[in-house]
């Protein structure tokens, strides 16, 4: 018999997987000067992760916060448009700290959330991304590191951060898996949310990797 409805829905806040409803996204230094110093990926591979991130915290309107370092003091420019354009909605948060979770109004921004699942991308990964995951924890949070919208100064000091975070009790996912992890069910009614993001990630992946030879295709189009 053909299948074509969705399985009943778990309970959102519950779930001890991400759901729209029991999780937050937080997006730190994603500036020129922090791109310009990535070694580990290219900025057009952090930002096919990342612009994805934003996309599903706008589709699915998750509780998102977006912060950056030294803006006030002239001396790094703000969050790339590309990220922002995505969450119109959202202001960012200046600090003066690398570590964001000592920064006051960024830690009441998070608390004021209410939630406890906290999706996370950030540059560098061993400083703005690890300082605050490794606090995080500490305090009982669910931090979840989305590695395919990060990087760092080489590829040995990413890797490193990536081990220290998960060995603290972090649990790393990836963009595409995040949107299905939120979305669920192809038969749910929502599912279109998902599935325009699918899509414009794999046309985004074939136009940034089209001197490659990529033939990626998205499966649902």
């Amino acid at each position: 018999m053909p299948k074509t409805r969705p399985e009943p829905v778990r309970d959102p806040q519950a779930d001890h997987l991400l759901t729209p409803q029991n999780c937050a996204i937080v997006l730190i230094d994603f500036q020129p000067g922090q791109y310009a110093t990535v070694g580990s990926a290219t900025t057009e591979e952090i930002n096919l992760g990342a612009v994805t991130l934003a996309k599903l915290a706008h589709a699915y309107a998750i509780p998102t916060i977006v912060t950056t370092v030294a803006v006030d003091m002239g001396v790094n420019e703000p969050t790339n448009p590309a990220i922002l354009d995505e969450l119109p909605d959202v202001t960012e948060i200046d600090r003066t700290g690398v570590n964001a979770w000592e920064d006051a109004d960024f830690r009441a921004a998070v608390e004021a959330t209410g939630r406890r699942k906290i999706v996370m991308a950030g540059l560098w990964t061993e400083v703005c991304l690890a300082f605050p995951t490794l606090d995080m924890l500490r305090e009982d949070y669910e931090i979840y590191p989305v590695l395919d919208a990060v990087g760092g100064v080489s590829a040995v000091t990413h890797d490193v951060a990536v081990t220290r975070m998960v060995r603290a009790g972090a649990q790393p996912i990836t963009s595409l898996a995040l949107g299905c992890e939120l979305m669920r069910n192809w038969a749910r009614s929502d599912s279109d949310l998902y599935r325009v993001i699918i899509n414009d990630y794999f046309r985004r992946k074939r136009a940034t990797g089209a001197a490659q030879g990529d033939r990626s295709h998205s499966p649902v189009e």
